[in-house]
Protein backbone atom coordinates (compact mmCIF):
# COMPACT_ATOMS: atom_id res chain seq x y z
CA UNK A 1 0.00 0.00 0.00
CA UNK A 2 1.27 3.45 -0.95
CA UNK A 3 1.13 5.94 1.92
CA UNK A 4 1.92 9.63 1.98
CA UNK A 5 3.73 9.23 5.30
CA UNK A 6 6.51 7.40 3.45
CA UNK A 7 7.87 10.82 2.41
CA UNK A 8 7.98 11.85 6.07
CA UNK A 9 9.95 8.71 6.87
CA UNK A 10 12.46 9.61 4.16
CA UNK A 11 12.88 13.08 5.65
CA UNK A 12 13.45 11.53 9.06
CA UNK A 13 16.08 9.17 7.67
CA UNK A 14 18.02 11.99 6.02
CA UNK A 15 17.97 14.24 9.10
CA UNK A 16 21.55 14.82 10.26
CA UNK A 17 20.33 15.10 13.86
CA UNK A 18 18.08 12.10 13.67
CA UNK A 19 16.45 10.91 16.89
CA UNK A 20 14.62 7.64 17.52
CA UNK A 21 11.16 7.83 15.95
CA UNK A 22 7.98 7.20 17.90
CA UNK A 23 5.43 6.00 15.36
CA UNK A 24 1.89 6.01 16.72
CA UNK A 25 -1.54 5.23 15.34
CA UNK A 26 -4.61 3.14 16.01
CA UNK A 27 -4.53 -0.61 15.58
CA UNK A 28 -4.75 -1.81 11.96
CA UNK A 29 -3.87 1.52 10.30
CA UNK A 30 -0.75 -0.09 8.78
CA UNK A 31 2.14 1.00 11.01
CA UNK A 32 4.10 -2.25 10.91
CA UNK A 33 3.55 -2.73 7.18
CA UNK A 34 4.81 0.72 6.20
CA UNK A 35 7.85 0.49 8.50
CA UNK A 36 8.84 -2.90 7.11
CA UNK A 37 8.36 -1.64 3.56
CA UNK A 38 10.46 1.42 4.40
CA UNK A 39 13.20 -0.80 5.79
CA UNK A 40 13.17 -3.12 2.80
CA UNK A 41 13.54 -0.25 0.34
CA UNK A 42 15.85 2.11 2.19
CA UNK A 43 18.15 0.00 4.41
CA UNK A 44 20.56 -2.90 4.09
CA UNK A 45 18.70 -4.93 6.72
CA UNK A 46 15.56 -4.49 8.78
CA UNK A 47 15.28 -5.97 12.27
CA UNK A 48 11.72 -6.18 13.55
CA UNK A 49 11.30 -6.89 17.27
CA UNK A 50 7.69 -7.42 18.38
CA UNK A 51 7.21 -7.04 22.14
CA UNK A 52 3.76 -8.62 21.95
CA UNK A 53 4.90 -11.80 20.22
CA UNK A 54 8.45 -11.99 21.57
CA UNK A 55 8.01 -10.38 24.98
CA UNK A 56 9.45 -13.33 26.89
CA UNK A 57 12.73 -12.96 25.00
CA UNK A 58 12.83 -9.19 24.54
CA UNK A 59 11.66 -7.69 27.83
CA UNK A 60 14.41 -9.34 29.97
CA UNK A 61 17.06 -7.78 27.70
CA UNK A 62 15.85 -4.28 28.62
CA UNK A 63 15.20 -5.16 32.25
CA UNK A 64 18.85 -6.14 32.59
CA UNK A 65 20.32 -3.07 30.87
CA UNK A 66 19.38 0.08 28.98
CA UNK A 67 22.90 0.55 27.67
CA UNK A 68 22.43 0.76 23.87
CA UNK A 69 25.61 -1.16 23.01
CA UNK A 70 24.68 -4.07 25.26
CA UNK A 71 21.09 -4.02 23.99
CA UNK A 72 22.26 -4.27 20.39
CA UNK A 73 24.65 -7.08 21.30
CA UNK A 74 21.83 -9.07 22.89
CA UNK A 75 19.41 -8.37 20.03
CA UNK A 76 22.06 -9.54 17.54
CA UNK A 77 22.49 -12.76 19.52
CA UNK A 78 18.70 -13.21 19.56
CA UNK A 79 18.55 -12.89 15.77
CA UNK A 80 21.87 -14.68 15.21
CA UNK A 81 22.88 -11.86 12.91
CA UNK A 82 25.09 -8.80 13.32
CA UNK A 83 23.35 -5.40 13.49
CA UNK A 84 24.95 -2.30 11.98
CA UNK A 85 23.32 0.84 13.36
CA UNK A 86 24.61 2.92 10.44
CA UNK A 87 23.05 0.81 7.69
CA UNK A 88 20.19 -1.12 9.30
CA UNK A 89 16.71 -0.19 10.49
CA UNK A 90 15.55 -1.38 13.91
CA UNK A 91 11.81 -1.55 14.63
CA UNK A 92 10.58 -1.96 18.20
CA UNK A 93 6.92 -2.94 17.75
CA UNK A 94 4.35 -2.67 20.56
CA UNK A 95 7.08 -1.05 22.63
CA UNK A 96 4.54 0.16 25.20
CA UNK A 97 4.68 -3.33 26.69
CA UNK A 98 8.20 -2.59 27.94
CA UNK A 99 8.60 0.77 29.72
CA UNK A 100 12.35 0.10 30.00
CA UNK A 101 12.59 -0.25 26.23
CA UNK A 102 10.83 3.07 25.89
CA UNK A 103 13.33 4.61 28.32
CA UNK A 104 16.24 3.18 26.33
CA UNK A 105 15.36 5.43 23.38
CA UNK A 106 16.84 8.32 25.33
CA UNK A 107 20.23 6.63 25.42
CA UNK A 108 20.09 5.55 21.79
CA UNK A 109 19.53 9.22 20.98
CA UNK A 110 22.49 10.33 23.07
CA UNK A 111 24.94 7.59 22.05
CA UNK A 112 24.04 6.89 18.40
CA UNK A 113 22.81 9.98 16.52
CA UNK A 114 23.12 8.16 13.19
CA UNK A 115 21.06 5.11 14.20
CA UNK A 116 17.64 4.46 12.69
CA UNK A 117 15.40 3.30 15.54
CA UNK A 118 11.61 3.23 15.17
CA UNK A 119 9.31 2.53 18.11
CA UNK A 120 5.74 1.68 17.15
CA UNK A 121 2.63 0.60 18.99
CA UNK A 122 -1.14 0.63 18.60
CA UNK A 123 -1.54 1.65 22.24
CA UNK A 124 1.71 3.57 22.53
CA UNK A 125 -0.20 6.78 23.15
CA UNK A 126 -1.31 5.34 26.49
CA UNK A 127 2.31 4.98 27.61
CA UNK A 128 3.53 8.44 26.66
CA UNK A 129 3.73 10.73 29.63
CA UNK A 130 4.94 8.15 32.15
CA UNK A 131 8.22 8.59 33.99
CA UNK A 132 9.89 6.25 31.49
CA UNK A 133 9.17 8.55 28.57
CA UNK A 134 12.30 9.94 26.83
CA UNK A 135 11.37 13.63 26.83
CA UNK A 136 13.15 15.66 24.15
CA UNK A 137 15.03 12.64 22.82
CA UNK A 138 12.62 11.38 20.15
CA UNK A 139 10.81 12.44 16.99
CA UNK A 140 7.15 11.75 16.30
CA UNK A 141 4.94 10.61 13.45
CA UNK A 142 1.32 9.50 13.62
CA UNK A 143 -0.27 7.26 11.00
CA UNK A 144 -3.98 7.70 10.40
CA UNK A 145 -6.37 5.65 8.27
CA UNK A 146 -5.78 6.05 4.56
CA UNK A 147 -7.09 9.34 3.20
CA UNK A 148 -9.41 9.56 0.23
CA UNK A 149 -6.47 10.42 -2.05
CA UNK A 150 -4.51 7.43 -0.76
CA UNK A 151 -7.57 5.28 -1.42
CA UNK A 152 -7.71 6.51 -5.04
CA UNK A 153 -3.97 5.99 -5.48
CA UNK A 154 -4.00 2.40 -4.23
CA UNK A 155 -7.05 1.61 -6.35
CA UNK A 156 -4.86 2.48 -9.39
CA UNK A 157 -7.26 5.20 -10.52
CA UNK A 158 -4.44 7.22 -12.07
CA UNK A 159 -6.66 9.38 -14.30
CA UNK A 160 -8.78 10.48 -11.34
CA UNK A 161 -5.68 10.98 -9.19
CA UNK A 162 -4.25 13.26 -11.87
CA UNK A 163 -7.50 15.23 -12.04
CA UNK A 164 -7.51 15.47 -8.25
CA UNK A 165 -3.97 16.85 -8.23
CA UNK A 166 -4.76 19.29 -11.05
CA UNK A 167 -7.48 20.76 -8.86
CA UNK A 168 -5.01 21.14 -6.00
CA UNK A 169 -2.77 23.11 -8.34
CA UNK A 170 -5.58 25.55 -9.05
CA UNK A 171 -6.50 24.14 -12.46
CA UNK A 172 -10.12 23.54 -13.39
CA UNK A 173 -11.03 19.88 -13.56
CA UNK A 174 -13.67 18.40 -15.83
CA UNK A 175 -17.26 18.10 -14.57
CA UNK A 176 -17.08 14.41 -15.46
CA UNK A 177 -14.06 14.06 -13.18
CA UNK A 178 -15.85 15.95 -10.39
CA UNK A 179 -18.82 13.59 -10.58
CA UNK A 180 -16.54 10.53 -10.71
CA UNK A 181 -14.63 11.73 -7.66
CA UNK A 182 -17.91 12.08 -5.76
CA UNK A 183 -18.89 8.58 -6.87
CA UNK A 184 -15.61 7.18 -5.54
CA UNK A 185 -16.02 9.24 -2.37
CA UNK A 186 -19.32 7.47 -1.66
CA UNK A 187 -17.50 4.15 -2.06
CA UNK A 188 -14.88 5.42 0.37
CA UNK A 189 -17.68 6.16 2.85
CA UNK A 190 -18.32 2.39 2.88
CA UNK A 191 -14.69 1.23 2.81
CA UNK A 192 -12.95 3.77 5.02
CA UNK A 193 -9.18 3.88 5.31
CA UNK A 194 -8.00 0.74 7.11
CA UNK A 195 -5.49 -0.94 4.76
CA UNK A 196 -6.83 -4.50 5.11
CA UNK A 197 -10.33 -3.29 4.29
CA UNK A 198 -9.12 -1.24 1.33
CA UNK A 199 -7.11 -4.18 -0.05
CA UNK A 200 -10.13 -6.48 0.28
CA UNK A 201 -12.30 -4.04 -1.66
CA UNK A 202 -9.69 -3.64 -4.42
CA UNK A 203 -9.25 -7.40 -4.77
CA UNK A 204 -13.02 -7.96 -5.13
CA UNK A 205 -14.34 -4.76 -6.69
CA UNK A 206 -15.30 -6.43 -9.99
CA UNK A 207 -18.27 -7.80 -8.02
CA UNK A 208 -19.22 -4.80 -5.92
CA UNK A 209 -21.78 -6.59 -3.76
CA UNK A 210 -19.29 -9.35 -2.91
CA UNK A 211 -16.65 -6.70 -2.17
CA UNK A 212 -18.95 -4.80 0.18
CA UNK A 213 -19.97 -8.02 1.94
CA UNK A 214 -16.36 -8.98 2.59
CA UNK A 215 -15.54 -5.44 3.68
CA UNK A 216 -18.31 -5.41 6.28
CA UNK A 217 -17.19 -8.82 7.58
CA UNK A 218 -13.64 -7.53 8.15
CA UNK A 219 -14.89 -4.31 9.73
CA UNK A 220 -17.14 -6.22 12.14
CA UNK A 221 -14.26 -8.52 13.05
CA UNK A 222 -12.06 -5.49 13.73
CA UNK A 223 -14.73 -4.02 15.99
CA UNK A 224 -14.62 -7.24 18.04
CA UNK A 225 -10.82 -7.05 18.09
CA UNK A 226 -10.96 -3.52 19.49
CA UNK A 227 -13.38 -4.66 22.18
CA UNK A 228 -10.97 -7.46 23.13
CA UNK A 229 -8.15 -4.91 23.28
CA UNK A 230 -10.07 -2.95 25.90
CA UNK A 231 -10.24 -5.99 28.18
CA UNK A 232 -6.66 -6.98 27.51
CA UNK A 233 -5.10 -3.60 28.21
CA UNK A 234 -7.49 -1.72 30.49
CA UNK A 235 -8.76 -4.26 33.02
CA UNK A 236 -12.27 -5.74 33.26
CA UNK A 237 -14.14 -2.81 34.88
CA UNK A 238 -12.39 -0.08 32.90
CA UNK A 239 -12.85 -2.11 29.72
CA UNK A 240 -16.59 -2.24 30.28
CA UNK A 241 -16.76 1.54 30.60
CA UNK A 242 -14.50 2.08 27.58
CA UNK A 243 -16.60 -0.32 25.53
CA UNK A 244 -19.80 1.47 26.57
CA UNK A 245 -18.44 4.87 25.52
CA UNK A 246 -16.98 3.48 22.28
CA UNK A 247 -20.33 2.01 21.25
CA UNK A 248 -22.20 5.13 22.34
CA UNK A 249 -20.27 7.59 20.16
CA UNK A 250 -21.76 6.39 16.83
CA UNK A 251 -25.23 6.40 18.40
CA UNK A 252 -24.87 10.01 19.53
CA UNK A 253 -23.55 10.99 16.11
CA UNK A 254 -26.51 9.34 14.40
CA UNK A 255 -29.10 11.37 16.31
CA UNK A 256 -27.60 14.65 15.12
CA UNK A 257 -29.71 16.65 12.71
CA UNK A 258 -28.72 17.68 9.18
CA UNK A 259 -26.90 20.81 10.24
CA UNK A 260 -24.13 19.86 12.63
CA UNK A 261 -23.08 17.16 15.07
CA UNK A 262 -24.22 17.90 18.60
CA UNK A 263 -21.79 18.23 21.48
CA UNK A 264 -21.18 14.97 23.30
CA UNK A 265 -23.63 14.38 26.15
CA UNK A 266 -22.61 12.47 29.28
CA UNK A 267 -25.99 11.63 30.81
CA UNK A 268 -26.82 7.93 31.20
CA UNK A 269 -23.75 6.72 29.28
CA UNK A 270 -22.48 4.64 32.19
CA UNK A 271 -25.33 3.34 34.39
CA UNK A 272 -25.33 4.84 37.85
CA UNK A 273 -22.82 7.55 37.01
CA UNK A 274 -23.38 11.13 35.93
CA UNK A 275 -21.43 14.01 34.47
CA UNK A 276 -18.16 14.47 32.63
CA UNK A 277 -16.12 12.79 35.37
CA UNK A 278 -17.82 9.46 34.72
CA UNK A 279 -16.67 9.28 31.10
CA UNK A 280 -13.50 11.36 31.17
CA UNK A 281 -11.25 8.32 31.71
CA UNK A 282 -12.75 6.15 28.93
CA UNK A 283 -12.77 9.08 26.48
CA UNK A 284 -9.11 9.84 27.25
CA UNK A 285 -8.21 6.16 26.78
CA UNK A 286 -9.96 5.97 23.41
CA UNK A 287 -8.42 9.23 22.25
CA UNK A 288 -4.89 8.17 23.19
CA UNK A 289 -5.47 4.83 21.45
CA UNK A 290 -6.33 6.76 18.29
CA UNK A 291 -9.85 5.32 18.04
CA UNK A 292 -11.83 8.55 18.31
CA UNK A 293 -11.47 12.17 17.25
CA UNK A 294 -12.19 14.82 19.86
CA UNK A 295 -12.96 18.36 18.74
CA UNK A 296 -13.09 21.28 21.14
CA UNK A 297 -15.90 23.83 20.88
CA UNK A 298 -15.07 27.52 21.10
CA UNK A 299 -17.77 29.97 22.19
CA UNK A 300 -15.96 32.86 20.51
CA UNK A 301 -14.04 32.93 17.24
CA UNK A 302 -10.99 34.82 18.40
CA UNK A 303 -7.30 33.96 18.69
CA UNK A 304 -6.24 31.99 20.67
CA UNK A 305 -9.26 29.76 20.14
CA UNK A 306 -8.43 27.39 22.99
CA UNK A 307 -8.99 30.24 25.45
CA UNK A 308 -12.67 30.05 24.58
CA UNK A 309 -13.04 26.27 24.97
CA UNK A 310 -14.22 24.34 28.03
CA UNK A 311 -12.83 20.94 29.03
CA UNK A 312 -16.30 19.38 29.21
CA UNK A 313 -17.69 20.92 26.02
CA UNK A 314 -16.65 18.98 22.91
CA UNK A 315 -17.70 16.68 20.07
CA UNK A 316 -16.59 13.09 19.49
CA UNK A 317 -16.20 11.31 16.15
CA UNK A 318 -14.99 7.89 15.05
CA UNK A 319 -11.43 7.57 13.74
CA UNK A 320 -12.53 5.83 10.53
CA UNK A 321 -15.62 6.48 8.42
CA UNK A 322 -15.89 2.85 7.30
CA UNK A 323 -15.93 1.65 10.90
CA UNK A 324 -18.61 4.23 11.74
CA UNK A 325 -20.89 2.82 9.03
CA UNK A 326 -20.26 -0.72 10.21
CA UNK A 327 -20.97 0.09 13.86
CA UNK A 328 -24.25 1.74 12.90
CA UNK A 329 -25.17 -1.04 10.47
CA UNK A 330 -25.75 1.37 7.59
CA UNK A 331 -26.12 -0.61 4.37
CA UNK A 332 -23.41 0.07 1.76
CA UNK A 333 -26.10 0.66 -0.88
CA UNK A 334 -27.59 3.41 1.27
CA UNK A 335 -24.23 5.16 1.54
CA UNK A 336 -23.59 4.79 -2.18
CA UNK A 337 -26.90 6.47 -3.01
CA UNK A 338 -26.01 9.27 -0.58
CA UNK A 339 -29.61 9.07 0.60
CA UNK A 340 -30.06 8.21 4.26
CA UNK A 341 -32.39 10.86 5.57
CA UNK A 342 -31.76 14.15 7.30
CA UNK A 343 -29.18 12.53 9.60
CA UNK A 344 -26.59 12.05 6.84
CA UNK A 345 -24.88 15.30 7.82
CA UNK A 346 -23.12 13.61 10.74
CA UNK A 347 -21.57 11.01 8.44
CA UNK A 348 -20.08 13.56 6.05
CA UNK A 349 -18.91 15.66 8.97
CA UNK A 350 -17.08 12.66 10.45
CA UNK A 351 -15.41 12.02 7.08
CA UNK A 352 -14.26 15.65 6.78
CA UNK A 353 -12.86 15.79 10.32
CA UNK A 354 -11.03 12.50 9.68
CA UNK A 355 -9.42 13.98 6.54
CA UNK A 356 -8.55 17.24 8.30
CA UNK A 357 -6.88 15.37 11.17
CA UNK A 358 -4.81 13.31 8.72
CA UNK A 359 -3.59 16.55 7.13
CA UNK A 360 -1.71 17.24 10.40
CA UNK A 361 -4.00 19.90 11.83
CA UNK A 362 -2.83 20.16 15.44
CA UNK A 363 -6.16 21.09 17.01
CA UNK A 364 -9.62 20.69 15.55
CA UNK A 365 -11.96 23.31 16.99
CA UNK A 366 -15.57 24.04 16.12
CA UNK A 367 -17.59 27.15 16.99
CA UNK A 368 -20.87 27.52 18.85
CA UNK A 369 -22.21 30.90 19.85
CA UNK A 370 -25.81 31.95 20.45
CA UNK A 371 -27.29 28.88 18.74
CA UNK A 372 -25.10 29.28 15.65
CA UNK A 373 -22.59 26.52 14.86
CA UNK A 374 -19.68 26.05 12.44
CA UNK A 375 -18.04 22.62 12.19
CA UNK A 376 -14.46 23.88 12.04
CA UNK A 377 -12.75 27.21 12.61
CA UNK A 378 -9.08 27.72 11.81
CA UNK A 379 -6.63 30.61 12.38
CA UNK A 380 -5.30 31.99 9.09
CA UNK A 381 -3.21 35.17 8.90
CA UNK A 382 -4.30 36.39 12.34
CA UNK A 383 -8.02 35.88 11.75
CA UNK A 384 -10.34 32.92 12.24
CA UNK A 385 -11.75 31.39 9.05
CA UNK A 386 -14.98 29.35 9.26
CA UNK A 387 -15.12 25.97 7.52
CA UNK A 388 -18.70 24.72 7.17
CA UNK A 389 -19.63 21.21 6.01
CA UNK A 390 -22.74 20.54 3.92
CA UNK A 391 -23.75 17.01 2.95
CA UNK A 392 -26.51 17.84 0.48
CA UNK A 393 -27.22 20.23 -2.36
CA UNK A 394 -28.71 22.93 -0.16
CA UNK A 395 -25.85 25.13 0.98
CA UNK A 396 -27.57 28.22 2.36
CA UNK A 397 -26.57 28.60 5.98
CA UNK A 398 -27.92 30.74 8.79
CA UNK A 399 -24.91 29.87 10.94
CA UNK A 400 -22.46 31.03 8.30
CA UNK A 401 -24.42 34.28 7.89
CA UNK A 402 -24.38 34.73 11.66
CA UNK A 403 -20.62 34.13 11.76
CA UNK A 404 -20.08 36.60 8.91
CA UNK A 405 -22.11 39.30 10.62
CA UNK A 406 -20.23 38.89 13.90
CA UNK A 407 -16.64 38.49 12.71
CA UNK A 408 -16.54 39.64 9.08
CA UNK A 409 -13.84 37.14 7.97
CA UNK A 410 -11.97 37.84 4.76
CA UNK A 411 -12.81 34.32 3.57
CA UNK A 412 -15.38 31.70 4.45
CA UNK A 413 -15.32 28.08 3.32
CA UNK A 414 -18.04 25.56 2.58
CA UNK A 415 -17.24 21.90 1.88
CA UNK A 416 -20.05 20.62 -0.37
CA UNK A 417 -20.85 18.32 -3.29
CA UNK A 418 -20.64 21.30 -5.67
CA UNK A 419 -17.68 22.18 -7.90
CA UNK A 420 -14.95 24.53 -6.71
CA UNK A 421 -15.85 28.20 -6.78
CA UNK A 422 -14.62 31.38 -5.12
CA UNK A 423 -16.76 34.50 -5.16
CA UNK A 424 -15.75 38.15 -5.06
CA UNK A 425 -17.09 38.30 -1.52
CA UNK A 426 -14.57 35.68 -0.33
CA UNK A 427 -16.98 32.73 -0.18
CA UNK A 428 -15.04 29.62 -1.19
CA UNK A 429 -16.90 26.46 -2.15
CA UNK A 430 -14.65 23.40 -2.02
CA UNK A 431 -15.72 19.88 -3.07
CA UNK A 432 -15.95 17.41 -0.20
CA UNK A 433 -13.20 15.23 -1.64
CA UNK A 434 -10.74 18.08 -0.91
CA UNK A 435 -11.67 18.25 2.80
CA UNK A 436 -8.13 17.46 3.94
CA UNK A 437 -6.63 19.97 1.49
CA UNK A 438 -8.89 22.97 2.09
CA UNK A 439 -5.98 25.22 3.13
CA UNK A 440 -4.54 25.03 -0.39
CA UNK A 441 -7.59 26.91 -1.69
CA UNK A 442 -7.32 29.89 0.65
CA UNK A 443 -5.67 32.82 -1.20
CA UNK A 444 -2.33 33.74 0.35
CA UNK A 445 -2.26 37.44 -0.46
Amino acid sequence: MKRQIYHDLLKWKSDKNKKPLIFTGARQVGKTYILKEFGKREYRNTFHFDFEREGEDLIPIFEKTINPKKIIQNLAILREQSINLKTDLIIFDEIQLSPRALTSLKYFSEDFDDASICAAGSLLGLSLGTESYPVGKVSYLTLYPMTFLEFLTNDNLSILVNQFKMGLEGKKIELTAHNKLLEKLYIYYVIGGLPEVVATYIDNKDDIQTAFGKVRTIQNNLIRDYMNDFTKHAGKLNALHIQTVFQNIPLQLAISDDYSVNRYKFKDIIPGKKGFGAVQGPISWLEKAGLIIKTHIANRAEIPLLNFCKDNFFKLYMFDIGMLGAMLGIEPKTLMLNDYGITKGFFVENYCLQEILASREEKIISWNERNAEIEYVVPVNQEVIPVEIKSGKRTKSQSLSSYRNRYNPKYEIQLTTKEFNISDSGHINIPLYYAGNFRKFIPTE
